[in-house]
C-alpha cells in the first residue's frame, strides 16, 4: 500500500520529469503531456475534465468537483503546469530528474509549482475517499503559461470559457501558506495581495559603423546607460493597506514597535522570508534581458533591453512615467505585458477557515498577511470577481531559504512538507 508521503511525492516527481519549460515570448516545450497526466488522475477520481488548448501544445485542464452543500459559493483551486528554464550546468542534480535526496524532492517545479499540483490531487483523493465530496464546489484548474503572464493559460480560459468558474467567489494558489521562523517561533504567511505587473522593452537606436570608428550615436551605449539608471533607482518605501497590516502583524509577532523600528527593518528581521516581504514594500524595476549586436567589430544600429516592473496597485502610471524619465529621450519604452495588482481583506470565511485548519495541524502558529512581490494566475481570475489568495501549506524546517527556491538553482522541497500540505489541503477541502 502506498503511503501518503509516497503518493504526493511520486506525483510531484512524475510532473517534474515532464519538461514543461516556458521561455516566454511564445517559446515553450508546452504543457500537453503534463496536462494529460493530471487529466488522467482527475478522471481516476470520477471527475469530468475539460481541456483548453489556446495554441498547439499550450493546454490547460479544468474539472468541477460537486460539493455536499452546493448553495455555498465555489472555491477555485489552481496550479500551473509550466516552469521557468533551468541550466543543468548550474545544478548539482538533473533539474528534470525528480531526484529524492537528503529528505527532499529536487527539480525544476519542486516549489514553483508542481508540489502544489501534486498536493491538490492527493488531498482531493483523500476527501473523496473519506467523505464522498468536499464541503462546497471546487473548481480544480491546471493552467498553462503562468510563467509568461498566463496569456495562453488562465487568461485564455477566463476570456473564452468563463462559465467553468460559475458560482466561484474565491481562489487559492501559489506563493503563500508556507511557514517562516521568526526567532524561535513558527508562523505562516497567507498571501492576500499581489503587486501590479508591467513588462517593458527598451529600444535604443544609433548609427551602424565599423567598431574602430569614433561613434557618439552608439545604440549599445544608450541602452547600457538607460539600464543602469533604471536598475539602480532607489524606490522609496510605499505602504498599502495590505503591507501596512503585514508590517504591523510581523512587528507584533516580533515584539517591536513598527513605527520606531521602521518598515524596512521589520521586513529584514524576517530572515529568509525578507526576500519576498522586503520587496513588497518597494517598487522594483529590474533589467532582465539585454540584446545587441552580431559581430565584435560592428557597431549595431539597435539595442534592446527587457525590464520587469512590479509596483503597488494604482501606482502604475506614476512608475511608468518615472521609468520613461530614467530611460531618457533617446530610448523608446514600450509595454509588452501588463497585469493588475490585487489586494484582498485579511478576514472573511476563507481566511478564517485557513486560520482554523492551520491551528488544527500546527497549534499556536499564527497566520500573517503579506503582499506578494511577484504575481500569479489569480490576476486573471480577478477579472471574474474571484478573490485570490496564496495558500500552498508547507511546514518548513527552520533555516530553509524557501523564497530562494522560486526560479532558483537546486530547487527542492522537503518530503515531509509535501505530506503536511496534503493533510492541510484535504482538511480545508473537507470543512470549508
Amino acid at each position: 500500500m502506498t503511503s501518503e508521503l509516497e503518493r504526493t511525492a511520486a506525483i510531484a516527481r512524475d510532473l517534474i520529469r515532464i519538461d514543461t519549460t516556458n521561455w516566454g515570448e511564445g517559446k515553450s516545450r508546452g504543457e500537453t503531456d503534463a496536462a494529460h497526466y493530471v487529466e488522467s488522475a482527475l478522471q481516476g477520481l470520477g471527475l469530468t475534465t475539460q481541456l483548453f488548448e489556446s495554441e498547439p501544445d499550450r493546454v490547460s485542464v479544468v474539472a468541477r468537483v460537486p460539493g455536499r452543500d452546493r448553495s455555498k459559493p465555489g472555491l477555485v483551486v489552481h496550479g500551473h503546469l509550466d516552469v521557468v528554464p533551468a541550466d543543468p550546468e548550474n545544478w548539482s542534480v538533473d533539474p528534470f530528474g525528480g531526484e529524492v535526496r537528503d529528505g527532499s524532492l529536487w527539480g525544476r517545479g519542486a516549489v514553483d509549482m508542481k508540489n502544489m499540483d501534486a498536493m491538490m490531487l492527493t488531498a482531493l483523493s483523500d476527501v473523496i475517499e473519506q467523505q464522498g465530496a468536499p464541503d462546497r464546489d471546487l473548481v480544480i484548474a491546471y493552467f498553462a503559461d503562468e510563467e509568461a503572464g498566463g496569456v495562453l493559460g488562465a487568461h485564455h480560459v477566463v476570456d473564452t470559457h468563463p462559465e467553468v468558474f460559475d458560482g466561484a467567489t474565491a481562489a487559492i494558489s501559489e506563493v503563500g501558506g508556507y511557514s517562516i521562523t521568526l526567532g524561535d517561533r513558527r508562523a505562516y504567511l497567507l498571501q492576500t495581495g499581489e503587486k501590479a505587473l508591467m513588462w517593458v522593452k527598451l529600444t535604443a537606436r544609433g548609427t551602424a559603423a565599423h567598431g574602430s570608428h569614433v561613434i557618439r550615436d552608439n545604440a549599445v551605449t544608450k541602452i547600457a546607460a538607460a539600464v543602469a539608471r533604471i536598475g539602480s533607482e532607489e524606490w522609496p518605501v510605499r505602504l498599502s493597506d495590505t503591507t501596512t497590516a503585514m508590517v504591523a502583524e510581523v512587528a507584533r509577532f516580533l515584539g517591536v514597535d513598527p513605527v520606531a523600528t521602521g518598515p524596512d527593518e521589520v521586513a529584514l528581521a524576517t530572515g529568509s522570508a525578507a526576500r519576498f516581504i522586503h520587496a513588497a514594500l518597494h517598487t522594483t524595476t529590474n533589467p532582465t534581458v539585454l540584446s545587441a549586436g552580431y559581430k565584435h567589430n560592428v557597431i549595431p544600429d539597435q539595442a534592446t533591453a527587457l525590464v520587469d516592473i512590479r509596483c503597488l496597485p494604482g501606482d502604475e502610471d506614476a512608475v511608468l512615467a518615472r521609468v520613461r524619465e530614467l530611460a531618457g529621450d533617446d530610448v523608446e519604452v514600450t509595454m509588452t505585458h501588463q497585469d493588475v495588482g490585487l489586494e484582498q481583506d485579511f478576514g472573511g470565511p476563507l481566511v478564517d477557515a485557513v486560520r482554523d485548519v492551520l491551528e488544527r495541524h500546527d497549534p499556536g502558529a499564527p497566520v500573517l498577511p503579506y503582499l506578494l512581490s511577484g504575481g500569479t494566475d489569480n490576476k486573471a481570475l480577478s477579472r471574474l470577481g474571484i478573490a485570490g489568495y496564496g495558500f500552498v501549506p508547507l511546514q518548513l524546517p527552520a533555516g530553509v531559504d524557501f523564497p530562494a527556491m522560486f526560479h532558483g538553482v537546486d530547487e527542492r522541497v522537503p518530503l515531509e512538507s509535501l505530506a503536511f500540505g496534503r493533510r492541510v489541503l484535504g482538511d480545508l477541502f473537507a470543512t470549508y
